[in-house]
This record gives C-alpha cells, structure tokens and sequence, in this order.
C-alpha cells in the first residue's frame, strides 16, 4: 500500500479523508489548548458532528481549556459551520475567533497546534497535502510564532451576540 494512503505521523501525506481524520486525532490529542489557523475552515471537516462533538467534549473536558481560531475569511463559517458558531455562543469564555486583516492573507498553509507539543499542518490550502505529529515541541514552537504573528494582524472578532447586549 502506498505510504500516502495511511495515516502516519512525521510524513507528508496525501488526501482530504486523511486530513479530515488527522484533525480529528489532533483535537482528540488536545487537552488544555487548541490553536487553529485556516484561511475559513472549508477544509478539514470544521461543519461535521463529529468535529462539532470532539472541539465540544475538549471545551468541557477541563475548567482551563480554550480555542483560538484564526481565520483570513468568515464567510464559510458563517454559512456552513453553524455548529462552530454554537461552540462560540456556549464557550465563549473559553473560546475566540478572529479575522485577519489584509497583510496576513497572503498565507496559504493552515495548521492546528495542540498543547504546544502536537501539531498538524496543511502545507498549502489548495492541495491536501499534510504532515502531523505528536510530541514535536520544536516545529510546534517555530508554528506558535507564525501564530502569535497573525494575531498581530487581526482586524475584527468574531461575536455571536448583537452589540451593547
């Protein structure tokens, strides 16, 4: 079988069933943090149950736990990941999403980091190729940094509640 058609960490692999099941095992993998960068969350399963019920089992698994999601663009979210938008409204003390502003669109890749030790990275948005990894601090360390970058360049949160209310 070709190494392309398994899930296997530390490789680069092919496949947007493969993508969706290793996001999968990253959220499982996560315990007190989540850290999402995507361009608007149309890859990688965000709208499934299954995503829905794994990122709501790790908002409520622990008192300290959160998400931070950083998006380039909100239009998928808001059309087709009600469920996320739920989260949001239930945990949103536990959890934020942020837009990033023009000089952040440029990025094409998107990646989740979990508990600064774990990740997994699509390296580029158009093609579902990707590499995960467990216990990896240091390419997690270099991918926190790209992502306290794009915090730099928010413009806008996400909020589920009209203002003033």
């Amino acid at each position: 079988m070709d190494e392309n058609q398994t899930l296997t960490p530390n490789q680069i692999i092919i496949g947007e069933h493969l993508y969706n099941e290793a996001i999968r095992l990253m959220i499982q993998s996560a315990e007190h943090e989540l850290l999402i960068f995507d361009q608007n969350l149309a890859h990688g399963d965000f709208s499934s149950i299954a995503t829905y019920e794994l990122l709501q089992q790790f908002l409520s698994q622990h008192i300290a736990s959160h998400l931070s999601i950083i998006l380039q663009d909100t239009t998928h979210l808001h059309h087709k990941c009600p469920r996320i938008l739920s989260l949001l409204k239930t945990f949103g003390h536990k959890m934020t999403v942020h837009v990033t502003n023009q000089s952040a669109k440029h990025a094409k890749d998107c990646f989740i980091l979990a508990d600064g030790k774990h990740y997994i990275k699509r390296i580029h948005i158009d093609q579902a190729r990707f590499k995960y990894a467990y216990d990896d601090v240091t390419t997690v360390k270099a991918l926190k940094t790209r992502f306290d970058e794009l915090k730099e360049a928010i413009e806008d949160i996400v909020s589920i509640t009209p203002l003033g209310l």
